[in-house]
């Protein structure tokens, strides 16, 4: 059986303190009416386990502020494959530079390439799951091109699965 937990909060559960960075805090689990909750407290406002509790540990608020959290292969590659059934121009460089991240995790391998008779570079490429072909024009960006469309598409993707959770 798996069980997902938010990480910790940004305040104590007795206090209301908001913790500060490198804080030792305390976490337990507690069980109210049938459900699992996670409840954090500072060292202050720790007085025990509280009624219901299931399980206690000891955690660390980072030092740093939070890092971005990484987007899945499945969801990057669900993305590319609707960006693929949309023509819209507009998409070409996020489907280009999808494809290049795919194919770097090999979530996607270059069956060939072919060019048009107006001199265009298509990648010819196929699904480790068998999905495809697909076939995405080169669209020549530069490495600094491709980091900022990186850039971009991790912000608008983190921010898809934020207003998913939400």
């Amino acid at each position: 059986m798996e069980y997902q937990f938010r990480t910790f909060g940004k305040t104590c559960t007795a206090t209301g303190r908001e913790f500060r960075p490198g804080e030792r805090i305390r976490c337990v689990l507690v069980e109210r009416n049938g459900e699992l909750i996670r409840l954090d407290y500072s060292e202050d406002g720790w007085k025990g386990q509280p009624a219901g509790t299931v399980g206690e540990w000891v955690a660390q608020i980072p030092a740093g502020p939070p890092q971005p959290k990484a987007i899945d292969t499945e969801s990057l590659m669900q993305y590319f494959e609707q960006l693929c059934e949309d023509p819209n121009p507009a998409h070409d460089q996020f489907r280009y530079v999808l494809a290049l991240l795919l194919l770097k995790k090999r979530r996607l391998r270059l069956e060939g390439s072919r060019t048009d008779d107006d001199g265009e570079e298509f990648l010819q490429i196929i699904g480790s799951k068998n999905e495809g072909p697909f076939e995405i024009r080169d669209q020549e960006l530069s490495e600094e091109e491709i980091t900022q469309l990186q850039n971009t598409l991790s912000q608008q993707l983190a921010a898809e699965a934020a207003a998913e959770a939400a």
